[in-house]
């Protein structure tokens, strides 16, 4: 599938698309280093604009019947449904996902998470509930602040948007620099949706620039950040100025935990697809497998046989399945790491820093499994974001246990096991917001986030629902 044509657009605020900047942020194809499109640098001012045109908005949108919510966000998913394949060239263009993976997930995952809550919103959610004598009442929490990354950019944009919309609030969008076109999209199918001029609106920009104003703007009510810990720990610094509400989704270092009754083989192979997908661009990646001592050596032999399967080059190509990472900088940052790994005594099972064989241009790196590793190395602990897999060896569960909540991030994880009641036995036990037991499916309305320092707040069905509302109790007689 081709890539789009070279795209220059602009703001969306109050409806209106605004292209008045005369300092512009090109958006470059990771695959090919060429320039695409660009964007608007946005500003203070631009914020400013657009978070008038949603408080304007809001409170003729607060007041919109939830049935007619619910029909607008049915019709949100159709829509992104019938643009599926012009959303999933522009993602593979602007940041490099496969275009197979960008079909089938990337703009694939935004209609299903919507038809999801569609069906909780039509299936007899209510925003009120009466307990004694009081009338319980969920409300729409006000302006959102969306502030959304790039490794799953419509995802993120529609897990945030589409729910505050059906909660009844409005939105102040910042999508991510390095993947901004698909965000443009978005806005022209919230409009063929239905939705009203100011009831969405996108500013485009750096987070040094317009997403602290988001998060620091007193006009701003709530902000929901997806992006890495550093710098959600800053979103959360400058929003507590004006004591606003924060939902946060950070980064991971999730523990594929391989019992010792496990089937090894599928064990591997499973987990080995987790971590490359996206190109291991995937905050619940699980990038640590944990196996028993006694089959390390041959964990490792399986990993490195599967991830020489996975074909590393065009993004464009359907036989693709690693591309490009997302940015000639988050290439350089995974190559520090594989060396960082080889320094401090992890053993190249497959991969590393010094392979070949990789497309002489573009952000490529090599998918990589390192064995032998100890919970102590940074590439056991810090988040990679990267085709790069850590193998464990434990001694026994109590020891698998201590190194897979050893980290600072508890987003995800996963067991396998011949036994699936051990396995969730072992689940429970896990310090993370999602563990998947021998496999298990991606549930699209189940709670999705993290604990410890992967963030705070849930996102999907109606748990997503319910962070952008504010409780209010009313007594009666």
């Amino acid at each position: 599938m081709a890539a789009p044509a070279t795209a220059r657009t602009g703001h969306v605020i109050g409806g209106r698309v605004i292209d008045e900047s005369s300092e512009r942020i090109d958006v470059v194809n990771p695959a090919t280093e060429e320039v695409i499109g660009s964007v608007p640098a946005g500003t203070a001012a631009d914020v400013d604009a657009a978070v008038a045109a949603a408080t304007d908005a809001f409170p003729g949108w607060s007041a919109t019947p939830v049935a007619e919510r619910a029909a607008l966000v049915r019709r949100i998913s159709e829509r992104l449904a019938a643009r599926r394949e012009e959303l999933a060239a522009t993602i593979t263009a602007e940041m490099g996902s496969p275009i197979t993976f960008a079909t089938k997930v990337q703009a694939s995952l935004p209609v299903a998470t919507s038809a999801g809550l569609a069906d909780v919103l039509e299936g007899g959610y209510s925003f009120s509930e009466e307990i004694g004598n009081s009338l319980v009442l969920r409300e729409p929490v006000g302006v959102v602040g969306c502030i959304t990354p790039w490794n799953y950019p419509l995802h993120q944009i529609a897990n945030k948007v589409v729910p505050a919309l059906a909660a009844g609030c409005t939105v102040v969008l910042k999508p991510s620099e390095i993947a901004p076109l698909n965000a443009n999209l978005f806005l022209e199918v919230l409009a063929e949706a239905g939705v009203p001029d100011g009831v969405v609106n996108l500013v485009h920009g750096v987070g040094p620039v317009v997403g602290e104003a988001i998060a620091a703007h007193p006009g701003v009510d709530m902000v929901s950040f997806t992006g890495s810990t550093r710098a959600g720990r800053r979103v959360s610094a400058v929003a507590a100025e004006t004591v606003k509400r924060v939902a946060l989704e950070l980064g991971g270092k999730s523990a594929n935990v391989v019992l010792d009754d496990a089937d090894l083989t599928k064990a591997v192979k499973i987990g080995i697809a987790n971590t490359f997908i996206n190109g291991g661009q995937t905050c619940t990646a699980w990038t640590r497998m944990l196996v028993p001592a006694d089959r390390h050596d041959e964990a490792a032999e399986l990993a490195a046989a599967a991830a020489a399967k996975y074909t590393v080059g065009d993004p464009t190509q359907e036989s693709t399945r690693i591309g490009p990472m997302s940015s000639a900088a988050q290439r350089d940052r995974v190559y520090g790491y594989l060396r960082t790994g080889v320094e401090e005594g992890a053993k190249v099972a497959f991969g590393g820093p010094d392979a070949g064989g990789l497309p002489e241009r573009g952000a490529y790196v090599p998918p990589t499994v390192f064995a032998d590793v100890r919970p102590s190395m940074t590439i056991a602990q810090e988040e990679i974001f990267g085709p790069v897999l850590s193998i464990l060896p434990y001694a026994d569960e109590d020891e698998a246990v201590r190194i897979a909540n050893s980290t600072i991030y508890g987003l995800a994880g996963a067991v396998f096991s011949a036994d699936d009641d051990r396995a969730i036995a072992f689940a429970k036990r896990m310090r993370t917001g999602q563990v998947d037991v021998n496999g298990g499916a991606f549930n699209p309305v189940a709670p999705f986030g993290g604990y410890k320092q992967s963030g705070n707040g849930r996102e999907l069905g109606k748990f997503g629902l319910e962070e952008f509302t504010e409780i209010k109790s009313i007594q009666r007689p």
